[in-house]
């Protein structure tokens, strides 16, 4: 397997764990139940879930009141793509899918 495909991999993955984790969250908060902390929602963001976390924030209409949410989950998932860019671009480091 290549650095690539492993990167692919462990992006798909974390980011529906991000996407689900909402889900699950939103699901508990109508019925009243214990929630996924704050904290771990975040941790899946800065790990490399941002875009499956945010996606799931805004489809499932969670944790949009929240200023936090609103305004770090953005600025984590521009910081990601932007590292993630760096990461195919620079010279030297070479990712290939195949």
């Amino acid at each position: 397997m290549t650095a690539g495909l492993l990167l692919s991999v462990y992006i798909l993955f974390v980011n529906a764990v991000g996407f689900a984790l909402m889900a699950v969250d939103k699901y508990r908060a109508i019925r009243l139940l214990s929630r996924v902390p704050e904290a771990v929602l975040f941790l899946f963001a800065i790990i490399g879930g941002c875009l499956g976390t945010t996606l799931g924030m805004v489809i499932f209409k969670h944790k949009t009141k929240h200023w936090y949410f609103r305004i770090f989950m953005p600025a984590i998932l521009v910081m990601e793509l932007a590292f993630f860019m760096w990461l195919f671009t620079y010279p030297g480091i070479e990712v290939t899918f195949w």
